[in-house]
């Protein structure tokens, strides 16, 4: 199917990952849509409205780069900060898994004036484990007022040296007796030797403290690109009635653009009772004992998807 065909046929899908390539343009990239994932994700939370917009950026950002992984191969994305909200984590577990969660200061959240940098002063960093046998490895940059999206692009600016955009959008639909979060990503990347249909394996370095930005040589086509991607409108990003494919033929139709099979994206949890239970029995039942609280028994929560699972003190010799 011609992607003009595609896009007038398609249906707007959400929680995916979607694959595309600008070969006149010698440009990659991917495009993702989160709608229940992302919104089941930060009502298990119930966090201020603008920590759960840090959340969804944080994990529209992890999808965007971890989707890159192999079937095995687990990335995160987290925050140290001196802001209010002063930790983002989000684990995406490839291919579809994702979690997350944020640790913030609520007065300070509270007190923040609109417009006011919450996520404050400290680091970005991007760990990558491709699993079997393969080396785990870490990028890390700074964070300094500009938010995530200007981070990734300090990010590939320095340490992978690929011409990169990225956009970020997040939102709520609005209903009569409902709303819904729902967020959005874009990232597209200049890749002239890189054969059709090829994605580029995110793979993050780190340049030495002071080393001067990866000056990237000017090229017709990358700025061809990069000025079409530049015009994508938040609000395109999160439309729940606008397909991932219609949105790419809009921006890159004239070029010829080619759209590849979807991948799939949910908010799951590693999290388990044989994993808690496994956890609790590398303790000694002295140390069990501080844990076993005023009704008796043992309650653990899970800081990622906020299920709280019981046991029995007994079963750990308490």
């Amino acid at each position: 199917m011609s992607a003009p065909e595609r896009a007038a046929s398609a249906k707007a899908v959400d929680d995916i990952v979607l694959p595309f390539a600008v070969e006149t343009l010698s440009t990659r990239g991917r495009l993702v849509r989160l709608g229940p994932a992302i919104d089941y994700l930060l009502e298990r939370h119930a966090y201020p409205d603008r920590v759960s917009r840090l959340v969804a950026e944080a994990v529209t950002l992890a999808a965007l780069l971890g989707s890159t992984l192999k079937l095995e191969g687990r990335f995160q994305l987290q925050t140290k900060t001196d802001g209010a909200v002063s930790m983002l984590l989000v684990d995406f577990d490839a291919p579809s898994n994702v979690r997350a969660l944020a640790r913030f200061d609520k007065a300070r959240v509270a007190r923040a004036a609109p417009g006011e940098d919450i996520l404050g002063r400290g680091h970005l960093a991007f760990t990558v484990d491709p699993g079997g046998d393969m080396t785990r490895y870490q990028g890390v940059v700074a964070l300094e007022g500009q938010g995530l999206e200007a981070a990734a692009h300090h990010y590939f600016e320095r340490s992978e040296q690929i011409p990169t955009l990225v956009r970020l959008a997040v939102g709520e639909t609005l209903a009569p007796q409902a709303r819904a979060w729902r967020a959005g990503g874009l990232i597209v990347q200049y890749l002239p030797d890189a054969g059709p249909g090829r994605r580029a394996d995110f793979h993050p370095g780190d340049a030495p403290e002071g080393t001067a930005p990866h000056t990237i040589e000017e090229d017709d086509a990358w700025n061809e690109a990069q000025a079409l991607a530049a015009t994508t409108e938040a609000h395109e990003l999160i439309d729940p009635t606008l397909s991932g494919e219609r949105l790419l033929y809009r921006l890159f139709n004239e070029r010829g653009v080619r759209v590849f099979e979807p991948s799939a994206l949910a908010a799951v949890c590693r999290c388990s009772a044989e994993g808690v239970d496994a956890m609790l029995r590398s303790f000694p039942p002295e140390e069990v004992k501080h844990m076993v609280g005023d009704d008796g028994v043992i309650g653990v929560t899970c800081e990622f998807c906020s299920t709280k699972r019981v046991f029995n003190p007994a079963d750990y010799g308490v």
